[in-house]
């Protein structure tokens, strides 16, 4: 009897009517499609209702519901009621906008539900083929390491696990390194606060690491480096890694990867670079140039997930001394003995180069996304963000009831409302109001940071579907609402 005639056993957890399911699933579809044709027609932000918020807060059933139940709850609780991040006017913080390919890629992985600890499978096999793409794409050598993990994050802790590794000869993995010179850190001013996180995982702690000021350009000054790492060798302390920005959350600013390696040979520090969403500068012929040095730091956190545009999350490290990366994480017990070959074969397993046994097939999208859209077409679409950048820079810039806050680098446009007889303390105020009325009116979605300590709109465009047309609105949203809200703030 084929299997899928078999009568199904009382346990099994697969639908009672199959053809049902195959209905639901492909309505399923029409609906995912058509939304996302429809986006640029639908508000860029919603306010989760109160009704909304109480129905999602409601306890389990304990004897299950039927699939329409639930998806017609989907429908009418969840999807309209996102952060936006699919919209072309959602300019927020560094999200990526996710395409329908990688959509479809993430059902088939789900699908197949394969765990990529390691073992003889092919979605081992996509994974080190997405590896071997991104080392490629950054001149690592073959033979380097490299994983993928849910984001940049988490790719710096792994980064930074193997610098203290390499920093401790082997001996954090059994004594730890409480009874050792403390290990310090250094990186920029502007790095992203996961930085700090991953010194605390590693135990670290986050005094460890150095903060140091910027140069006139916005890296990481090299000059000040030096001094620092100098004072901490005198104080008994051991330097052991610095961790440089291409393309900070802030502003867009990039360090001088060049002169921070010079600058980690002289003194023995690990290289390492948080590239979350800049390293996809490397795919522009016209922008790769100030990553020029990239190919020879010893560890590189990126995202596929922002500017790449494959759907959450896709994180990837790259480790160029690989026999160092399996040093820092292999352990195996009998259980996970593998074997010359059957399903146990398959070394080397991906367990061990990270924190991970069970790990997604998140390789799947990365893979699907890169092979449909290739190499070429993504750094086009890398242009088109910083032309619109530069676009909206410039109408900032044309307008006198405008401000621009930091220079445009890349993708990244900090700016303000400001009114000529406004206090420094008002023009903040106003601009938070102009900020919560864009978010509220559902017409755009930039994020709030401060820049120079003041209050400022970050535009981050790294959303495909952002045309000028887009632009332009959100420049004319910021004018339309700031008259009207200047009236209201004392200013």
């Amino acid at each position: 009897m084929p299997t899928s005639d078999r009568p199904l056993p009382e346990r099994s957890l697969d639908p009672q009517d199959w053809e049902a399911f195959r209905a639901l699933s492909h309505r399923a579809v029409d609906d995912m499609v058509d939304w996302l044709r429809q986006r640029d027609d639908e508000p860029a932000w919603r306010e989760v209702p109160d009704e909304v918020a109480e129905a999602l807060s409601e306890p389990l059933a304990p004897g299950g519901e039927t699939e329409e139940a639930i998806y017609a709850d989907f429908l009418e609780t969840v999807l309209p009621y996102s952060l936006g991040n699919t919209h072309p006017r959602f300019f927020g913080w560094v999200h990526g906008s996710g395409t329908p390919i990688g959509a479809l890629s993430g059902f088939l992985a789900a699908t197949m539900n394969a765990n990529l600890g390691g073992r003889a499978q092919a979605p081992v096999l996509v994974e080190r083929q997405v590896l071997d793409w991104a080392r490629e794409l950054f001149g690592f050598p073959s033979g380097s390491g490299g994983i993928l993990l849910s984001g940049t994050s988490m790719a710096t802790v792994v980064g930074l696990a193997v610098a203290r590794h390499r920093a401790t000869g082997g001996r954090d993995r059994v004594e730890g390194v409480q009874d050792m010179p403390r290990l310090v850190g250094y990186t920029s001013s502007e790095a992203h606060n996961s930085i700090a996180k991953a010194f605390e995982l590693l135990g670290l702690g986050s005094d460890a690491l150095r903060e140091i000021p910027v140069d006139a350009e916005g890296g990481l000054d090299p000059e000040q480096l030096e001094r620092a790492v100098r004072e901490d060798r005198a104080a008994g302390h051991h330097p052991f890694a610095v961790v440089a920005t291409v393309g900070s959350v802030n502003t867009g600013g990039f360090d001088d990867l060049e002169t921070l390696r010079r600058v980690a040979d002289r003194h023995d520090l690990w290289l390492h670079v948080d590239g979350a969403f800049g390293a996809a500068a490397q795919l522009s012929p016209r922008f790769a140039p100030i990553l020029r040095g990239i190919d020879e730091v010893d560890s590189l956190a990126f995202d596929f997930h922002k500017w790449l545009q494959v759907p959450y999350d896709a994180g990837c490290v790259l480790i160029r001394d690989g026999e160092l990366h399996r040093a820092t994480f292999e352990s195996r017990r009998d259980y996970l003995t593998s074997q010359e070959s059957g399903a146990a074969s398959g070394e080397p397993w991906f367990c061990d180069f990270g924190p991970e046994l069970s790990r997604g097939f998140r390789a799947l999208k990365v893979w699907f996304t890169l092979r449909h859209y290739g190499t070429e077409r993504l750094g086009q679409m890398v242009e088109r963000s910083c032309d619109q950048a530069t676009r909206l820079g410039a109408r900032v810039e044309a307008e006198a009831e405008l401000e621009l806050m930091a220079p445009v680098t890349l993708n990244v446009v900090c700016f303000r409302y400001r009114a000529p007889t406004a206090s420094p303390e008002e023009l903040d105020r106003l601009n938070r109001e102009i900020l919560i009325e864009l978010h509220e009116q559902g017409l755009a979605v930039p994020s709030p940071t401060r820049v120079g300590g003041r209050f400022a709109l970050r535009v981050c465009i790294c959303n495909h579907r952002t045309g000028p047309e887009d632009i332009d609105a959100l420049a004319e949203a910021t004018l339309a609402i700031g008259q009207e809200v200047s009236g209201l703030v004392a200013v």
